[in-house]
């Protein structure tokens, strides 16, 4: 449930994988080069050939798509499911975990990466799962900036690119106040961990298209970036808060360092 007490409505996969993953590809981070497309689909919850196009040539997130539906019988990457399990998290992304991961990152980074596939594996046996929080901080360099020194703007890339959660204060047409807490480095400047709540302003919609659907003051929101992309439970609230966690116990040890395999 919600802080409102209303639960989300249930949404198709590609329609959520449009969601989140339209933030990022409207910066130009992943993705094809067609995000109009892709704030179009989220928008109206229309599923149909084009926009599993779309969803497939997410190079960085479909291979985890299909980890996951592999590992749990399921014959659609794009079952909401299993959508939910990479970007959110839940018990079809912990099936994933472990020697399936492992052999993943294997095939899929060792060719490119090399020695940098060793970082990855090493947050692979540190206990991460497959969602975009593994993603962000076992497989981005960032993590690897941090080690040297260079806080910035490795600590607000993370931030960014993680799915933080938050509540929502107050709306204005296409913008909204969310109420979150931030990624922040520590003492040691070389250490994160979450800041104190703060208010920030982000986008919830362009010019009367919602891509997370409809909100409202007291929701439990999932943010990417600075969008809103989808209200949230307070056991998926919940989910964001272990998995980042995990996340940040593998970022934050000394004897890890980051890899320089590919964005997504």
């Amino acid at each position: 449930m919600t802080a409102t007490g209303l639960r989300p409505r249930s949404v198709a996969g590609p329609t959520l994988f449009a969601r989140f993953a339209y933030p990022p590809n409207e910066r130009g981070l992943c993705g094809p080069d067609d995000s109009a497309a892709l704030l179009g689909y989220a928008a109206s919850g229309v599923v149909d050939g084009g926009l599993r196009e779309l969803a497939a040539a997410f190079d960085g997130a479909w291979p985890y798509l299909e980890l996951i539906a592999g590992s749990n019988g399921r014959p659609d990457p794009l079952d909401p499911a299993v959508v939910e399990a990479y970007w959110i998290g839940n018990g079809l992304s912990d099936r994933a975990a472990g020697a399936p991961l492992a052999r993943t990152v294997v095939d899929r980074f060792r060719p490119r990466a090399g020695r940098h596939t060793e970082h990855v594996l090493d947050a692979v046996r540190a206990g991460l799962r497959p969602t975009h929080c593994f993603h962000v901080f076992g497989v981005y360099p960032w993590v690897g900036l941090l080690r040297d020194g260079r806080a910035q703007p490795a600590v607000e890339v993370l931030d960014c690119c993680r799915i933080r959660w938050g509540e929502v204060v107050d709306l204005d047409g296409d913008s909204a106040v969310v109420r979150t807490r931030r990624l922040a480095m520590g003492p040691d400047g070389r250490t994160v961990a979450l800041g104190l709540p703060a208010d920030e302003v982000v986008r919830v919609g362009r010019a009367g298209e919602m891509l997370g659907g409809p909100v409202a003051p007291g929701r439990r929101v999932a943010l990417h970036w600075d969008w809103v992309c989808q209200s949230l439970t307070d056991a998926q609230v919940r989910r964001l808060a272990l998995d980042l966690e995990a996340c940040l116990a593998v970022a934050n040890a000394p004897t890890l360092s980051g890899s320089s395999a590919p964005r997504g």
